[in-house]
């Protein structure tokens, strides 16, 4: 095994296509099949199952994938620990946000860091808590921002900000229905009554919202799962609906006026947004950079909404 075999049996994977892979990676295709090819010999195992659409991954496939993309991390780590020697602080860091964080901070993020880390190379991936957790063991982002991340001796975490949830609605303004009349702050056991739009499990705000509930002798009278915050918010804008998400993600509507936020009480929903990466991998300079810079951008932008 050498780490061109490595590389290209991971981009094949990622990519799903050995066309694909060889463009990607600037080599030809017989090449790229032959280096796949002697991993497969080499340890007696097939990885990839060739279709007429490309390739699926077998059981064997998929631990070599992750394996593959560990080293692959580790190989482009120490490139840039011999680099910081050098002075430069240089390399790749991938960050994780989630959907209700990343159109608030993607451009001031994106700013800080070609202003800190010139050198360096920045990868940002929006996902849902469990994608971005996964990517995170898996060896394909170097932190990430998650909402209520479970205890783990394998994760660093730093909470960067605490939030109670609210429940949105469309006021006065939804179109096709007259709007229930809400108070400027309601009880947790109220939201019963009302006819939530959530994301599926497992979506963070959803589990602390049903956990929350159940407590307190409720149930959600959930009516849609939808997983994406901008369409969450047409439907309630809509009238069809309310969501309960923290204040800050009406950031990510292009109109949030029509829509009204409620404060929950008895008890508050406390949403910890957090700050998480490996403690299993070394950090280096340039990541201690990006870490600091991550908390910083995040807790101004949220501050705005204080």
């Amino acid at each position: 095994m050498d780490l061109k075999q490595i590389e290209s049996f991971v981009r094949v994977a990622e990519l799903g296509s050995f066309s694909r892979a060889a463009v990607a990676l600037g080599i030809a295709q017989p090449l790229l099949s032959r280096h796949v090819r002697q991993l497969e010999v080499e340890y007696r195992q097939t990885f990839l199952l060739r279709n007429g659409r490309g390739v699926t991954l077998t059981e064997a496939g998929l631990v070599l994938l992750e394996h593959g993309r560990g080293i692959l991390h580790q190989v482009a780590l120490a490139e840039e620990e011999l680099g910081s020697i050098r002075g430069a602080l240089s390399g790749r860091v991938s960050i994780g946000l989630p959907p209700s964080l990343s159109k608030l901070i993607t451009v001031p993020l994106t700013h800080a860091f070609r202003s800190a880390l010139p050198q360096a190379q920045l990868t940002l991936t929006e996902g849902f808590s469990v994608l971005m957790y996964e990517g995170l063991r898996a060896g394909r982002l170097d932190m990430t921002v998650l909402y209520n991340p479970p205890p783990s001796p394998d994760l660093e975490t730093e909470v960067l900000h605490e939030e109670a949830l609210v429940l949105i609605s469309a006021g006065s303004r939804a179109s096709g229905r007259a709007p229930k009349v809400l108070g400027e702050t309601l009880a947790l056991k109220d939201l019963a009554d009302l006819p939530l739009i959530i994301p599926s499990r497992p979506n963070a705000f959803r589990l602390l919202l049903e956990a929350e509930m159940v407590r307190i002798g409720v149930k959600p009278n959930i009516v849609l799962e939808v997983d994406g915050l901008n369409a969450i918010l047409d439907l309630v804008k809509e009238g069809l609906g309310y969501a309960v998400l923290p204040k800050y993600t009406l950031s990510n509507f292009a109109k949030p006026h029509p829509l009204v936020t409620h404060e929950i009480q008895k008890p508050t929903l406390m949403s910890s947004l957090t700050l998480v990466w490996s403690a299993r991998r070394p950090t280096t300079e340039t990541h201690k950079v990006a870490l600091d810079m991550v908390k910083r951008v995040v807790q101004k932008a949220i501050a705005q909404f204080g």
